[in-house]
């Protein structure tokens, strides 16, 4: 297997390319465009061609390389400000690579094809996907109908991976976000996610993560890891030296750890250097402090003891270290974004992530060599590991997606194939008191009432869950309750609930940037009590935060399908009904409830009405 480590740490210091022997533009002027990737266009190998790149780099130049602004793949019309401020990035500040959010994969495609054109040297195009490609390239819903628009495959998240217990599912999850991902002009996949989430209070990571258990974690981020490496991307590690032990989101306010050194060793580092020591090519940092590792309080993304004496010089890292998103308040409510960017950089950050104002941040860059703060020889070493990995990659020979080709890749049924089989291994029922699981055994026409707890805005909640439990229930009722409502009618639900003969409760709650706390409502938590305390017997199916179960503790029967896409709904109902068998493992424990390992095995029911495991 190949080891990106190696592929991507050139020596620092090197002769310079043959006929790059020019004179340098003035401090701070911007290069023509197009003048380095034609100077270089004759260069063969890596380093000669890197040299050459930064020859004939300013030190502003060198600094835009490592600040990569965020963009959406939304459809921009070519005189639209979204779309002008965007070309200014990439044509007069000479900006090093992109983060794409959301999108449409035609769309992304065509849009960063767009900017790769325009821009002199290629851009590195980074991405979250977690969840596969699908969890940024979708087309999301069409409204007032809510259609589904489709895109690329949405897996289940890393912790029902996790819940399988496989490490080959694991690789090929990996490998077909890879191949998706690259179909559209992504090259750097920010995970796998390597928290340990040993805090179940934790309202960021959650099912982000593969677990609670660093043995497990390590083995499944190495071999997800693996995975994307096969389908010729970058995969990144994240949140170092560990996001999972927090109470805190660090896109709202700045989490700190109290774990000794030594727990940090046997806990957190144990899958940062597992993939370390497989040769992962990016680490992600964590804006968060430990105070174990750096007294002063300071998160570790601006901590020279944690980047440089931690990650490069203990742990041996030579890879590329990006920063988490820039705009977090767990970075800028210190010190402020020019204070922020400069200590990154210091502390030994290659690329500088989501900054709200790309110039003011470049500029700021470039005012701490001015000041003295570290030197151009140390912006020149983060410059020349994000030029040798676009060497690496092929993109200045290829920058451009194929837009004809995206199709054949993108979504491809295997993947769809794939993404079914994980989420069907990996629902888990954690609790089953009455033998009610599979409700297949109940007949054709029972009265089935299924509550839908969700967020108004997501669209797509409960749908595909309740289409099908309709295949074996056709008099299945439906019902949405908005968790943004103050008040939701539940005594109106209360009614109902008298002449159903089975009671199914979902929720969709979960973790996210804008989440502070994931506990449920008392409302709603109140309402589950009352269907226990009138004998309606609910099973409660968490397709978003797991940890559920210790709120709602009295209910009889538990299934966690891990995450609210469409085909980890799929899944849930396709079990629930005896469809489909029942072997998931929980991968963390619920305490004090059920403990890591636990989990019921059930097989099909022959009532059940079987569809298709895919779409």
């Amino acid at each position: 297997m190949t080891r990106w480590r190696g592929l991507i740490a050139v020596a620092l210091a090197g002769l310079a390319c043959a006929g790059c022997a020019t004179v340098k533009p003035a401090p701070g002027a911007l290069a023509p465009r197009r003048s380095i990737a034609q100077a270089c266009a004759s260069e063969r190998t890596s380093d000669s061609w890197v040299n050459c790149a930064l020859a004939h780099m300013t030190l502003r130049d060198k600094v835009a390389q490592m600040v990569w602004p965020q963009l959406y793949g939304d459809y921009v019309a070519a005189d639209a400000p979204a779309w002008r401020r965007l070309s200014s990035l990439v044509r007069e500040q000479h900006v090093g690579g992109l983060i794409m959010s959301i999108g449409s994969p035609l769309e992304i495609a065509a849009k960063l094809n767009a900017l790769q054109s325009m821009s002199d040297l290629p851009l590195l195009v980074s991405a979250d996907l977690e969840a596969g490609a699908g969890f940024r390239a979708r087309g999301g819903y069409f409204l007032p109908n809510a259609i589904d628009l489709g895109g690329a495959v949405w897996f289940p998240p890393e912790m029902a991976l996790g819940a399988t217990g496989d490490t080959t599912l694991a690789r090929e999850q990996g490998r077909a976000t890879a191949a998706e991902g690259r179909a559209i002009g992504i090259n750097i996949d920010f995970s796998p996610v390597l928290d340990v989430n040993n805090n179940p209070a934790n309202p960021v990571i959650n099912t982000r993560s593969f677990g609670e258990t660093p043995e497990s974690v390590a083995a499944m981020g190495v071999a997800y890891m693996h995975g994307i490496e096969a389908g010729g991307m970058i995969p990144t590690g994240k949140h170092f030296p560990g996001h999972g032990d927090t109470g805190v989101n660090s896109h709202l306010a700045l989490p700190v750890v109290n774990a000794s050194r030594a727990r940090l060793d046997t806990v957190e580092l144990v899958p940062f250097r597992a993939a370390i020591d497989a040769g992962v090519g990016a680490i992600m940092t964590f804006h968060g402090a430990m105070p174990s590792l750096d007294s002063s309080g300071v998160p570790g993304t601006l901590s020279s003891k944690v980047l440089t004496g931690l990650l490069r010089d203990q742990l041996h890292f030579n890879g590329l270290i990006v920063t988490d998103a820039m705009d977090m308040r767990g970075v800028l409510d210190l010190f402020g974004a020019p204070e922020a960017m400069q200590r990154a950089v210091a502390a030994g950050a290659d690329v500088l992530l989501m900054p709200a104002d790309v110039p003011h941040a470049i500029d700021a860059v470039v005012q701490g060599v001015g000041s003295g703060r570290y030197s151009e020889a140390r912006i020149t070493e983060s410059a020349r590991r994000i030029l040798a990995l676009k060497w690496r990659l092929g993109l200045e020979r290829r920058r451009l997606a194929d837009l004809d080709s995206a199709r054949a890749i993108v979504g491809d049924s295997s993947h769809q194939a794939l993404a079914a089989q994980i989420a069907q291994r990996a629902v888990t029922l954690v609790k089953d008191s009455l033998d009610q699981v599979p409700l297949g055994r109940l007949s054709h026409g029972a009265r089935v009432l299924s509550v839908t707890f969700a967020h108004r805005s997501d669209l797509g909640a409960g749908v595909t869950f309740d289409a099908e439990l309709r295949r074996t229930f056709p008099s299945l009722r439906s019902e949405f309750v908005s968790a943004d409502d103050a008040l939701p009618d539940y005594w109106r639900l209360l009614t109902v609930v008298d002449s159903a003969d089975v009671v199914v409760v979902s929720s969709y709650l979960a973790a996210g940037s804008a989440v502070s706390d994931l506990s449920a409502p008392q409302g709603f938590v109140q309402f589950v009590n009352e269907l226990v305390l009138r004998g309606a017997h609910p099973v409660v199916v968490a397709l978003g935060n797991p940890y559920l179960l210790q709120q709602v503790s009295e209910v009889p029967a538990y299934l966690i399908a891990w995450s609210g896409a469409p085909v980890s709904q799929r899944a849930a109902a396709r079990a629930l009904v005896g469809a489909a068998p029942i072997g998931g493992r929980l991968p963390i424990s619920i305490p004090p409830l059920a403990a890591v390992g636990a989990g019921l095995v059930r097989g099909t029911a022959a009532g059940a009405t079987a569809s298709s495991t895919t779409p």
